[in-house]
């Protein structure tokens, strides 16, 4: 449907983000959260959940690059990935580039952000009908309690803390993520805003760091996130994020990067002196 004009993102009540758009392609209402998908003027097709940016064409691959391979290549001979989140496609097409990965779960509680994303935005849902994927509609917190299967990594691909992610930045969640990695497994969450959720950054990394044996927080930066600095934080029961990272791996991966590369990937565990002093507790490295 035809709608010219603006959408703003309104963020904490005192700060918004706007993007000039051509089209609205979808709009629903599931049973947890309005969706959205637009045609937008500068950064092409655009995913809103509850009227926050979760995707946009332009600047995608940078958060999908570092979630993903990062830990891929951290881990020395990963396998078997859990992907709680990701409704949009981009973290799983990023997880099965890698030849090692014989089997993908893609744990996604709504199934509407999956179908908006299969038919509007095919940039990122591509790889969904891959045949090592398998896409399971459920509350990611519940599959893990239930959960008897041992993953090498897991990675929890979600919104912000509000809605029907909520559960997925709690202690309880982390005990079973604890339980449903392998010896030398590794999970990795979408780590908040260090300028504008530094409570919430805290409270994870704090968390992850009460459960792991190696937990640290690493950066990233896109456009479409408010404040730019934006984090992942990385737990594992040994793996140390970059001390024996396999270089040769990285450079006979089959396929270019956009974003990811060696250097990206020590460099963004180098966090600015104010992260450092106010998460300094929480990080074991």
């Amino acid at each position: 449907m035809k709608q010219e004009g603006w959408i703003e993102e309104k963020f904490k009540d005192y700060f918004c983000m706007k993007y000039k758009i051509k089209e609205v392609l979808f709009e629903g209402k599931s049973e947890f959260q309005a969706v959205k998908v637009v045609e937008t003027e500068g950064h092409g097709r655009m995913l809103l959940n509850d009227g926050l940016v979760m995707v946009t064409e332009r600047d995608e691959f940078v958060y999908h690059d570092m979630i993903a391979h990062v830990p891929l290549f951290a881990h020395s001979n990963p396998q078997k990935v859990l992907i709680i989140g990701g409704g949009d496609g981009g973290t799983a097409r990023e997880v099965l580039r890698h030849q090692t990965i014989d089997k993908c779960v893609m744990v996604e509680i709504d199934k509407m952000v999956v179908d908006a994303c299969i038919k509007f935005i095919p940039q990122t849902s591509s790889s969904l009908s891959d045949e090592r994927l398998e896409l399971i509609i459920e509350d990611g917190v519940k599959y893990l309690k239930s959960n008897n299967e041992k993953f090498d990594i897991i990675i929890i691909d979600s919104t912000d803390p509000i809605g029907p992610a909520c559960p997925l930045f709690g202690e309880e969640f982390y005990e079973s993520v604890y339980a449903s990695l392998s010896e030398d497994g590794i999970v990795v969450a979408q780590g908040e805003s260090a300028f504008y959720e530094k409570e919430m950054q805290s409270k994870l990394l704090g968390i992850v760091a009460s459960k792991f044996q190696i937990s640290a927080l690493y950066n990233f930066s896109n456009m479409t996130y408010p404040g730019g600095i934006w984090s992942f934080v990385y737990g594992s029961k040994g793996t140390h994020p970059y001390n024996r990272l396999r270089e040769d791996r990285i450079m006979s991966f089959d396929g270019s990067f956009k974003y990811y590369n060696i250097n990206i990937h020590r460099a963004s565990f180098q966090l600015p002196s104010f992260m450092i002093n106010e998460l300094r507790d929480y990080i074991k490295l």
